[in-house]
């Protein structure tokens, strides 16, 4: 199973989550906790997979053609330590609501990223789990990573109004 589909999974069953929160607020908690492993999940996989290949992360910065040249490269290669940075602060409950301000707000920049390059016409894959670059027309897939980062999006601005959760260092 790719990272893409684990992702898409994960992010359903957070946004199903909050809504059963919204019927049984003594899950609220429980909710939280989740939702922090969701995007501390997606985050660091994210993260791992495009500092493996950095190289390969700066081309996907560079495919968006928003930034450039020299500016996309050094977010191609920070923007990975990042995100894993994010990640492990969301896991471990450590500044949960600024960590989830930064995760929503990263958000918001990939669905405009990914918003632009498709009005544009540009072919890429958007490179969120390594990768990147161009591919043929026809075989981009922006619907799904807007969905996708819109859920993602959605399930950061809760934890932003509910940090508190189980198995948090920040108590």
């Amino acid at each position: 199973m790719s990272a893409t589909t684990l992702t898409n999974f994960a992010v359903v069953i957070g946004i199903l989550f909050l809504v059963a929160t919204r019927v049984k607020p003594q899950l609220l908690e429980w909710n939280t906790t989740l939702d922090r492993f969701i995007i501390g999940g997606v985050l660091f996989a994210a993260g791992i997979l495009k500092a493996r290949n950095a190289a390969e992360a700066r081309m996907a910065v560079q495919a968006y053609r928003i930034l450039p040249a020299h500016v996309a490269a050094i977010l191609g290669y920070t923007l990975p330590w990042i995100e894993m940075a994010v990640a492990l602060l969301l896991v471990l409950g450590v500044g949960v609501k600024a960590s989830a301000w930064i995760s929503a707000i990263l958000m918001g920049i990939f669905i405009i990223a990914i918003s632009q390059a498709w009005t544009r016409g540009l072919s890429i894959d958007c490179g969120c789990f390594g990768g990147g670059g161009s591919v043929a027309a026809g075989h981009t897939k922006y619907v799904q990573e807007i969905a996708r980062d819109l859920g993602l999006l959605v399930i950061g601005m809760h934890l932003t109004r509910h940090p508190q959760g189980k198995w948090a260092l920040d108590k």
